[in-house]
C-alpha cells in the first residue's frame, strides 16, 4: 500500500470516527428527551457538541425557587473516556457541589464510564436527587456538609442565600454568544400574551379539523366493532 493510499486510509477512519461520535453525543441528547427530567432544561451547544448548557428549576425541598445554571462537558474521546463534567455556573451552596470550581461530585454514582451502562440522562438524574439528598458520604464542600449535619440554621441562612441570588440574576445577559445558551427575559404582556393565550385556549371541535383518531361511534360510546343493539 503506498503512501498516499495509506493517509487516505486513516483520513477516511478519522472522518468516520468523527461523524460516528457526533452521531452517539445526539443518540444521547435523543435519549434524555424521553426521560421524566421535570425543571431541568439542557441544549447542546451551537458550536461545540460537547458542551452543554442547562438550567434546573428546584420545585421542592430546601432549595425550593432556586433557578440554577450549569454546563455540561463531555471528554474528548466519548463515550470511551472519562465521566463527564457537571459544573454550576449559578453559585450552589451544597455538600456535593466545589465551592470554588462549582464542579458536581459524580465519584460516587460514576467511579468511571462505562460506555455500556452509563448513559448522560443518568447525570441529571443524580442531579435532581441531590437537591432532596445532602447526606452525602464523601462531601465535597466539607463546610456545607458539617453545617448541615450540626447547624441547620446556618446551613438554611447559606441556602436561602444562593436561592435568592440565583432568582436575582436569572435575567443576566449571557456570558457567551452561543445561539443556544438559554435565556430568560421578564414576562412582556405586548410579546408574551398572545402565546399564552393560544397555550390556554381549549381547541374547538368542528367537522374540518383532524383531532385523533377513535374507535368509538360518534355521539356514543359504542365500539365501531360492535353491532347496535
Amino acid at each position: 500500500m503506498s503512501h498516499e493510499t495509506q493517509n487516505n486510509v486513516k483520513e477516511t477512519r478519522e472522518l468516520y470516527s468523527m461523524f460516528h461520535q457526533e452521531y452517539v453525543i445526539m443518540a444521547e441528547y435523543r435519549m434524555l428527551q424521553t426521560e421524566n427530567l421535570q425543571g431541568i432544561y439542557v441544549i447542546p451547544s451551537y458550536e461545540n457538541s460537547f458542551l452543554w448548557f442547562g438550567v434546573i428549576f428546584v420545585r421542592v425541598g430546601l432549595y425550593d425557587g432556586g433557578v440554577f445554571r450549569f454546563t455540561l462537558t463531555l471528554p474528548e474521546k466519548f463515550p470511551d473516556d472519562e465521566v463527564p463534567v457537571l459544573k454550576f455556573t449559578s453559585h450552589l451552596y451544597h455538600p456535593a457541589v466545589d465551592a470554588s470550581t462549582g464542579i458536581l461530585n459524580l465519584t460516587e454514582v460514576f467511579p468511571q464510564w462505562d460506555r455500556k451502562r452509563n448513559h448522560i440522562w443518568q447525570i441529571f438524574k443524580y442531579l435532581h436527587w441531590i437537591f432532596d439528598n445532602l447526606n452525602m458520604k464523601v462531601p465535597t464542600n466539607v463546610e456545607a456538609s458539617a453545617a448541615y449535619k450540626t447547624n441547620r440554621k446556618l446551613f438554611m441562612e447559606k441556602v436561602r442565600e444562593c436561592v435568592g441570588y440565583s432568582i436575582d440574576h436569572v435575567y443576566d445577559d449571557p456570558p457567551t454568544e452561543d445561539k443556544h445558551y438559554i435565556t430568560f427575559k421578564p414576562y412582556n404582556p405586548e410579546v408574551h400574551d398572545n402565546a399564552k393565550n393560544i397555550m390556554l385556549k381549549s381547541p374547538e371541535l368542528n367537522d374540518s379539523v383532524a383531532h385523533g383518531i377513535s374507535w368509538i361511534q360518534p355521539g356514543s360510546f359504542q365500539p365501531f366493532s360492535k353491532g347496535e343493539t
